[in-house]
């Protein structure tokens, strides 16, 4: 069992994530992402071999299966 960093609570449960990284100032969306999800605060965290295997897709050693356009708001 782990607790979560951000909250301290020590229950969660496994679940498939999507998540926005931004590599040299791109976005790029990364779907269904296996994490444990804290059950109090919803913060997500993945195992080190998950955070491995993204770095690597997202840095050029997997193909995007397709594109999607991206509406931006600023907050100002």
């Amino acid at each position: 069992m782990s607790t979560c960093s951000i909250c301290g609570a020590r229950e969660g449960r496994e679940e498939f994530v999507d998540e926005v990284f931004r590599i040299d100032g791109k976005y790029v969306l990364v779907d269904h992402i296996p994490a444990r999800v804290c059950a109090r605060c919803g913060e997500g965290t993945f195992s080190r071999e998950t955070t491995e295997r993204v770095r690597l897709m997202v840095h050029g050693q997997a193909n995007p299966t397709k594109s999607i356009a991206l509406k931006v708001f600023e907050f100002a």
